[in-house]
C-alpha cells in the first residue's frame, strides 16, 4: 500500500462517508451530459402534492412545515464537506472519491471538476427558503439552489439526492408533530385546561423504533421540537437544536423528560411487589417532581384499583406529580373506557359486556384510567368555551399513554374525555409509528431543475410526462409572496428581478451562512399559525 492509499485508508476508518459521495452513483455522469454551453442551473425543493399526506383532512393545516434547509446547509454543505473533502490534501480527497467510483462505474475517473471544486474550496451554491416554521401550500417551492460560479453548474443537481433526505424526513415529521400540537391546542381550548400545558402533551418516544438508526431518530426528533412540543425522550434532537437553530438548553426549555420506569426495573422488585416498589420510588428514587411509572407489568387493574388507593396519602403528600403509564391495549379504551353504545349489561346477573366482542368488563375497563383517577384523588373544575365544568385531575396525579397512538387515535381520546366532562388533561407518547411511517410521497416531496443559463441566455425548462400531469414540476425562476389576504402563492417563469424579492431569501452563499433562524423564532411561527 503506497503513501496515498494509506492516507485514504485512515480518512476513510476515520471519518462519515465523503460528502462527495452523499448522491446516487448515476449523477457522477451528469457532468459530461449537460449542454455544454450550460453555464448555470437551478432547481427547487417542493412538496407537489397532499393526496397521500399522513394528516387527517379535519386538522387542515394548510400544508408542510418548512423545516430543515438550515441544518442541512451547516451540516452537510459546509461540515460534512469541510470535514470530508476541502479539508483533507487534494490528493487524498480526490483519491478517496475517485476509488468507489471506479469500482462502481468500472471506468476510469476524470478528476479535472473535482479538483477544480477542491481548489475552490467551498461549495458555490445559493439556496434560499422560506422562513423555517412556515406552512407551506403543497405546489410552492420551500427552498431554491442554484449553481453560483461558471463550470460548477452540475453541483446543483448533485445535491438533489442528498438534499431531499435531508430536508423531507425532519419537514414531515415536523408537520406531523404540528398536527397534534394543534389538536392538543384546540381540546385544551375547549374545555379549559391550562394552555401552558399543552407543549408536554406530545412526547417523543420514537427514537428505539426508528430503523435506519440513530441519526435518523435525531433529525426526526428535532422536527418534533421544532413544531413547539417540548416532552422528548431522544436527547440527540436537543443536541441538533443547539448546533443548527440556535438553541441553548441551559436559557430556554428545548425539550424535557421525566424521571421514569421500565418493566425492567419493576421486575427488580418481582419478589417485593409493586407496592414497596412504587413506595421506594417515591421516597428514596425520586421524592419530588414529575414521576412516571409504567402499571402493567403485572396487573394493570390491580394496580390502579387496589395499590393506588392505598397509596393516596402518600400520593398527595408528595411534592410533585404521578404519572401512572398503561403500556398494552388499545389506548383509547385503556383511557378513556367505553360509551353506552358500546356496552351491553345483563341486569340479571349485573355484568356488563362489550357489544363488539362479548368481552365481559369490569367496573375499571368501562370507567377507564381517567376517570378511574378522578374517583380516587379528585381534583378541580374548569370551565370550557361551551360554558359547561369539566373535571381537571388533581395536580399530584396524571396519564400518559406511550404506545400505539396516532393522529386519529389522539383525537378520539381527547374527544371522549371532553364527552365524559373530562379536560384534555393526558400526555401521549408519539412513536415511531407515528414519524416512520411516512416517505417522501407522503407531501410529494421532490427536487426539480426548473432554470439554466444556456448560451448566455435564461431557458425556462420543466418536466411533464404525458398521462402523470401531477408530476409536472414548475418552470423557470420561482417567485414566492404572500397575497393581500395573507396567503403564500408561487408565480413561475419570472424575471431574475422578481427572483430576487417575495419570501425567499438567501441562507447560504458560497460556503457561508447568513440569516438564519432559531428554534425559538419558529416555535413562535408555527403557534401564530395554528391557534
Amino acid at each position: 500500500m503506497n503513501a496515498l492509499q494509506q492516507a485514504v485508508a485512515l480518512s476513510l476508518a476515520t471519518s462519515a462517508v465523503p460528502a462527495s459521495l452523499a448522491k446516487d452513483v448515476y449523477k457522477e455522469f451528469h457532468p459530461f451530459a449537460y449542454h455544454p454551453e450550460v453555464v448555470e442551473v437551478y432547481a427547487n425543493y417542493i412538496n407537489r402534492s397532499g393526496k397521500l399526506t399522513n394528516i387527517p383532512q379535519e386538522i387542515n393545516l394548510g400544508g408542510v412545515v418548512n423545516l430543515g434547509s438550515q441544518r442541512f446547509c451547516m451540516d452537510f454543505l459546509i461540515g460534512e464537506f469541510n470535514a470530508t473533502f476541502f479539508n483533507l490534501p487534494v490528493d487524498v480527497a480526490i483519491e478517496q472519491h475517485a476509488r468507489i467510483i471506479r469500482a462502481m462505474l468500472g471506468k476510469e475517473f476524470d478528476d479535472t471538476r473535482l479538483r477544480q471544486l477542491h481548489n475552490l474550496g467551498y461549495m458555490p451554491l445559493r439556496v434560499k427558503t422560506i422562513k423555517e416554521g412556515t406552512i407551506v401550500p403543497y405546489g410552492v417551492a420551500t427552498v431554491t439552489v442554484v449553481s453560483t460560479k461558471v463550470g460548477f453548474q452540475w453541483l446543483t443537481n448533485s445535491i438533489e439526492t442528498v438534499m431531499s433526505c435531508e430536508i423531507s424526513g425532519i419537514s414531515t415529521s415536523c408537520t406531523t408533530a404540528t398536527a397534534y400540537m394543534k389538536v392538543f391546542y384546540e381540546f385544551a381550548i375547549k374545555t379549559g385546561l391550562p394552555l401552558e400545558m399543552v407543549p408536554f402533551q406530545g412526547h417523543d418516544f420514537s427514537m428505539r423504533g426508528m430503523i435506519f438508526g440513530r441519526q435518523g431518530a435525531y433529525i426526526s426528533g428535532l422536527g418534533h421540537l421544532a413544531s413547539g412540543l417540548v416532552g422528548t425522550d431522544t436527547i440527540g434532537a436537543v443536541c441538533l437544536a443547539e448546533r443548527f437553530y440556535k438553541a441553548n438548553i441551559e436559557k430556554e426549555l428545548v425539550g424535557c423528560s421525566v424521571d421514569a420506569t421500565e418493566h425492567s426495573v419493576t421486575c427488580s422488585w418481582i419478589e417485593e411487589g409493586e407496592e414497596e416498589f412504587v413506595k421506594y420510588l417515591m421516597n428514596i428514587a425520586s421524592p419530588k417532581g414529575i414521576l412516571s411509572i409504567v402499571a402493567d407489568t403485572w396487573d394493570f387493574e390491580n394496580f390502579v384499583t387496589k395499590i393506588l388507593p392505598r397509596l393516596k396519602d402518600a400520593i398527595m403528600a408528595r411534592d410533585g406529580t404521578v404519572v401512572i403509564r398503561p403500556d398494552t391495549g388499545c389506548p383509547v379504551k385503556v383511557l378513556t373506557g367505553y360509551t353506552s353504545d358500546e356496552i351491553e349489561i345483563d341486569d340479571t346477573f349485573d355484568r356488563v359486556f362489550c357489544k363488539e366482542t362479548r368481552k365481559e368488563l369490569s367496573a375499571f375497563e368501562v370507567k377507564g384510567l381517567i376517570e378511574t383517577l378522578w374517583d380516587i384523588f379528585g381534583g378541580t373544575h374548569t370551565t370550557g368555551t361551551d360554558g359547561k365544568q369539566y373535571k381537571l385531575l388533581d395536580e399530584h396525579i396524571g396519564a400518559i399513554y406511550g404506545d400505539s397512538i396516532t393522529l386519529e387515535r389522539q383525537r378520539l381520546i381527547l374527544q371522549r374525555l371532553m364527552d365524559k366532562g373530562f379536560t384534555s388533561k393526558v400526555v401521549l407518547g408519539i412513536g415511531s409509528y407515528t414519524y416512520q411511517y411516512v416517505t417522501r410521497d407522503t407531501h410529494g416531496s421532490a427536487v426539480k431543475a426548473t432554470s439554466m443559463v444556456k448560451c448566455d441566455r435564461r431557458v425556462a425548462i420543466f418536466k411533464s410526462p404525458k398521462g402523470f400531469e401531477f408530476k409536472k414540476s414548475a418552470k423557470g425562476l420561482l417567485y414566492v409572496g404572500r397575497d393581500e389576504d395573507g396567503n403564500i402563492y408561487q408565480e413561475e417563469d419570472v424575471s431574475v428581478e422578481r427572483e430576487q424579492e417575495g419570501l425567499l431569501e438567501t441562507i447560504f452563499l458560497d460556503g457561508e451562512m447568513m440569516n438564519t433562524t432559531s428554534l425559538q423564532e419558529i416555535r413562535q411561527r408555527i403557534f401564530e399559525q395554528i391557534t
